[in-house]
């Protein structure tokens, strides 16, 4: 089996797993779902979800990446030798390939957008033709498999890099110019006429807005946005080094994805209410709406490519984290190469995003339960796969780890001085997160 190597700086292991976490969700997801919740009262909510709910699942991953260096099959086994909860990694490993499928469809698009920005072709078109822009690439099987396909080379060729050389320095320039071209974009909304209705909409707090299924909804997002479920983190802080505050990455990796979030939300919302768009818009948002907004901009060119800039860098980072939990896997349980655990990985994603590619086009007379084999990847990914992982995780950790194991994880076994923070994990992943998880899937799965 090839040597285990870990991330070389404690910064670059936080860019990591702050890269794994931002995504799509933050970019695209969030904004319209504050949008279709009342903006600032759905933040609030979001805020207190990330508080009671994901640090403290995000501590539950690391503290069984770290407390093992494994992946999560031969944690769960060092953990409770005997017990047959390591099964349910077969769970996370094909709920990663699945989540991949179908994300990658959607990166295809973007870099079909980035490529159509650079040329300057997304100016001068009106909303009509935007639309039909955005239909004729997902009705296009070359173009949807062709983008894809060049995405998933781009995701792999970093894989390849392994751990230091690959994931962490991509993620350590990446995640920064991400911040910067985020920042630039907002002060530019913040200067558009009438910037200060979308502030308002985004941070005052209208609870009359707010339903019992916005409140679901926040949850859900905070869930999706920090990737937590699939053992994503659970595979990046097996490669921490033992000196490493969890505590702490675990706070900071919140709390920058969650700046995230809240900056797409400025970015987007004051030139939504410029332009006069509905804040509503929805999943359509990225391709359609805005680069009709970005053309009546100055320097609108400039802006466009920015933005699918920003969401490539966003898109790729969290691809890289779900293709590292089948490749750790395939290494360390079937003693395969890194190159050749690449190769079985990119195969099974391959054939899976085709599928989800060609689902809009050739296969798309091909449906269950009234959706495609693309929407019901997407199903399984976010209803399924991501909610019973953070289920097992928080269930696991707060029930049935031993809680030796926690508290030397916390402390670094007792080089650092014990804090509240344990008692507060504790209660969170005993009740707290496992009811506000059970609700969440009754919701999202139409029970309720």
């Amino acid at each position: 089996m090839a040597k285990r190597v870990g991330f070389a700086t404690r910064l670059g292991a936080i860019a990591a797993a702050v890269g794994s976490a931002v995504g799509l969700g933050n970019i695209w997801r969030f904004p319209y779902e504050a949008g279709a919740n009342g903006g600032g009262a759905f933040i609030l909510v979001y805020i207190g979800c990330i508080l009671v709910m994901g640090i403290p699942v995000i501590l539950s991953e690391f503290i069984i990446g770290r407390s093992t260096h494994s992946n999560m099959k031969a944690a769960l086994k060092r953990l409770s030798p005997g017990k047959k909860y390591y099964l349910f990694t077969y769970v996370c490993i094909f709920g990663s390939f699945v989540v991949i499928g179908f994300y990658s469809v959607v990166c295809g698009w973007i870099i079909e957008y980035l490529y159509q920005a650079a040329l300057g072709r997304l100016g001068g078109h009106t909303p009509q033709e935007y639309s039909d822009m955005f239909t004729a690439l997902v009705a296009s099987p070359w173009r949807c498999v062709g983008w894809t396909v060049v995405f998933l080379l781009l995701n792999f060729l970093v894989m390849s890099r392994g751990i230091a050389k690959g994931i962490e320095r991509v993620a350590s320039v990446m995640m920064p110019l991400l911040f910067v071209i985020l920042i630039v974009f907002c002060v530019n909304s913040l200067l558009l006429p009438g910037a200060s209705k979308g502030l308002n909409f985004l941070f005052y707090p209208d609870f009359s807005q707010l339903t019992m299924r916005g409140v679901l909804d926040a949850f859900g997002q905070a869930f999706l946005s920090l990737s937590i479920g699939i053992s994503c983190l659970v595979t990046y802080s097996s490669y921490f080094k033992d000196d490493t505050s969890l505590t702490k990455d675990a706070t900071t990796v919140a709390a920058l994805d969650t700046l995230v979030a809240i900056l797409s939300g400025v970015m987007i919302f004051p030139a939504v209410f410029s332009f006069g768009v509905e804040p509503t818009a929805g999943p359509r948002l990225i391709f359609e709406v805005l680069p009709g907004i970005f053309q009546q901009m100055a320097g609108g060119y400039i802006w466009a490519f920015l933005f699918f800039l920003l969401v490539f860098f966003a898109s790729l980072t969290s691809t890289i984290s779900l293709s590292e939990i089948p490749i750790t896997f395939m290494i360390e349980e079937h003693n395969m190469s890194r190159r050749r655990a690449i190769m079985w990985t990119a195969l099974f994603t391959f054939v899976l995003a085709v599928l989800a590619a060609l689902s809009f086009n050739v296969l798309d007379d091909i449906k269950m339960w009234g959706m495609n084999i693309f929407d019901i990847m997407d199903y399984a990914a976010s209803n399924i796969f991501m909610l019973l992982g953070g289920l097992f995780t928080a269930v696991y950790v707060g029930w049935i780890l031993d809680r030796k194991v926690v508290h030397d994880q916390l402390t670094n076994g007792g080089r650092l001085k014990p804090t509240v923070m344990e008692p507060f994990l504790i209660f969170c992943l005993r009740y707290v997160a496992p009811v506000s998880i059970f609700f969440i899937f009754l919701y999202l799965t139409g029970i309720i």
